[in-house]
């Protein structure tokens, strides 16, 4: 295994879209959401450490989830946990950590991911992101993985790339935002639109390079802590100063600024569960399309809806269609899957309404 690989995994979301089951004090990334065994988190660790040494995976959470990480992955040590004092997106914090792991090997190769996106092929995972690894050990190139477009989805930004190469890594002509309907059916007509997934490849040289030359402030905000990094100054550094960064995601920050930018289309499956609909698309149904997860059920004139309650938990169900049931410690959420995209909204009004929930 290739000790210049390394990986930033991305864990300080919320993913309040999932509540009840995902809250601020237990967020998503930290639960078994497809009933497998094994949490998100643990399942892109495992994923990871096919390719890159289990020493090498850095964690990027809040730090409220320092003890949620080290027992979840008891392979990890505490030096591999880079705790986030502040909420200030992922630009801030890819560049503290690539600043970091340079320090360590100034031939580092790394891999940033999100610990809650679902992949079942890790095999053509590994082979995607390692084509990156060796593009990004020989160019000084940004890179992403692209997924092919199913369907004119609105909720996703979009990448648009050369479509005069038949080359498997190609160049970036400009991201786009999240589009309405017919403008994604355009994208999707016009053959050479991907989805951004927010997977990003590139040595720690040419990331540290973007920043510095398309984001100064920040840049120097956080190189003025290069003595700190990797000592036991370092933690002290970024209490006083990582709430002084800007707040700016790393797709603004380099990603749409830079001319070195390639994006390679992703061969395997994946789905960013990003919302209950989304989880229900990878659950497996029964034979009208109801899809239970632990709960023992009677579902009966019922059709498409998705049911999580605790493990064991009777629930019966009559003349519901198209419905999020959500059965969680001292709550029970009955929603229109067609308003999923409210649900975040419901917390802020019941905590208006009740206190903390």
């Amino acid at each position: 295994m290739n000790s210049n690989y390394y990986a930033i995994l991305m864990a300080g979301g919320v993913g309040s879209r999932f509540w009840p089951v995902s809250t601020q004090d237990f967020p998503k990334q930290f639960h078994d959401m497809l009933g497998t065994g094994d949490t998100l988190i643990q399942k892109t660790f495992q994923r990871l450490s096919r390719l890159i040494p289990k020493e090498n995976i850095f964690i990027l959470t809040n730090a409220r989830y320092n003890d949620l990480v080290l027992e979840q992955l008891p392979e990890v040590e505490q030096r591999q946990v880079l705790l986030e004092p502040a909420m200030r997106n992922t630009a801030p914090c890819i560049l503290y950590a690539s600043l970091k792991i340079q320090k360590e090997n100034p031939n580092a190769v790394m891999i940033v991911a999100p610990s809650d996106h679902w992949i079942e092929d890790e095999t053509t995972f590994a082979k995607n992101v390692q084509t990156a690894f060796d593009y990004c050990s020989n160019n000084k190139a940004l890179m992403t993985l692209g997924i092919k477009p199913t369907f004119p989805n609105t909720g996703y930004g979009y990448i648009e790339y050369d479509k005069n190469t038949s080359e498997t890594v190609k160049s970036v002509d400009q991201f786009r935002e999240k589009p309405d309907y017919e403008t994604a059916k355009a994208f999707i007509s016009a053959g050479n639109f991907l989805w951004n997934a927010g997977i990003f490849m590139w040595s720690a040289a040419t990331v540290i390079e973007a920043f510095k030359r398309n984001q100064p402030e920040l840049y120097e905000l956080f190189e003025s802590g290069i003595s700190a990094y990797n000592t036991p100054d370092e933690n002290e550094f970024i209490l006083e100063n990582y709430p002084k960064a800007e707040n700016i995601s790393v797709d603004y920050a380099i990603m749409e600024k830079s001319s070195n930018v390639h994006v390679i289309g992703a061969e395997f499956d994946w789905n960013d569960l990003g919302t209950w609909g989304s989880l229900y698309d990878k659950l497996d149904k029964d034979k009208h399309s109801n899809a239970i997860l632990n709960a023992k059920s009677l579902v009966e004139n019922a059709e498409r809806n998705i049911v999580r309650a605790p493990k064991g938990k009777l629930v019966v169900i009559d003349g519901l269609n198209d419905y999020i049931i959500v059965d969680h410690d001292n709550t029970l959420l009955i929603y229109p899957k067609s308003k999923e995209q409210d649900i975040k909204q419901i917390q802020q009004r019941l905590k208006n309404k009740y206190g903390k929930n």
